[in-house]
């Protein structure tokens, strides 16, 4: 069975807060990945888990041609009013509703660590690409070279129990792991690249909004309640508060 349905439930609680604030601050990330594939004008481009459609937007400038996959219908109306002419689809990432070799480029922006099986998400990524298409699998850096596994720490011990092999936030992070996983969907990995990822916030309640509109926040809200939660977070976090009263995390996506 896909995770569709329960991911989808859980991201699409605070979808607004999401589009508006935390998917933007992978702007750098998604900007590297669409020079480094050289989209352009009439490139069919698929995004698999695309939220509230940032990346798709900034590939249709580009002249793509965009479609989006996610769990998530609420983020999904966010990324129709982006792009009112791509086609976005609810959907499980294993079951991708399109057929063999309809993409030049497909990308997964922490996407496929969420699938029941990687490998059977990617073999699908696959099957969707045609002869010679990119596909970018890019994920968080590793807990060292990322700020913001201050958040992440802080949510850890108010999640309720995972069930056995359920992948946290870095579970794709370290050395070796992505090159494995695509090696065991049939693929040839390609260049394992860094790319800085700035999280900044001119505020407390901005800073809020976006970090608690994720699936791990909203699943320890729902386990603890809000008030821990936020405090907790702003506990661990306070290191990174600046001067002005805002907060800055210095990231590393893979």
């Amino acid at each position: 069975m896909g995770t569709a349905k329960v991911q989808g439930q859980i991201w699409g609680v605070r979808a607004r807060d999401w589009a508006e604030v935390q998917e933007g601050k992978f702007t750098q990330l998604f900007e590297a990945v669409l020079q480094k594939t050289g989209v352009g004008a009439s490139t069919a481009l698929l995004d698999i888990g695309c939220g509230s459609g940032v990346f798709c937007q900034m590939a249709v400038k580009l002249g793509a041609q965009v479609s989006g996959l996610d769990a998530a219908e609420p983020l999904l109306a966010i990324a129709r009013e982006r792009v009112s002419h791509g086609d976005f689809r609810a959907g499980e990432m294993e079951e991708l509703p399109y057929a063999n070799q309809t993409f030049d480029i497909v990308t997964g922006f922490n996407s496929f660590q969420f699938a029941a099986s990687p490998v059977n998400a990617l073999k699908e990524a696959r099957r969707v690409s045609r002869t010679g298409a990119s596909l970018v699998v890019a994920v968080l850096g590793k807990p060292e070279d990322t700020e913001a596994a201050a958040y992440f720490a802080a949510l850890g011990s108010l999640l309720p129990p995972p069930p056995p092999g359920t992948p946290g936030p870095f579970a794709l992070s370290h050395d070796g792991a992505l090159e494995a996983l695509v090696t065991q969907a049939g693929m040839n990995p390609g260049k394992v690249e860094e790319v800085d990822c700035l999280w900044e916030y001119p505020d407390e309640m901005t800073l809020l909004r976006g970090l608690l509109s994720s699936a791990p926040a909203i699943r320890a809200i729902q386990h603890t309640g809000e008030a821990e939660v936020r405090d907790a977070i702003l506990k661990n976090i306070a290191p990174f508060k600046t001067a002005s009263g805002g907060y800055k995390f210095r990231n590393k996506a893979r």
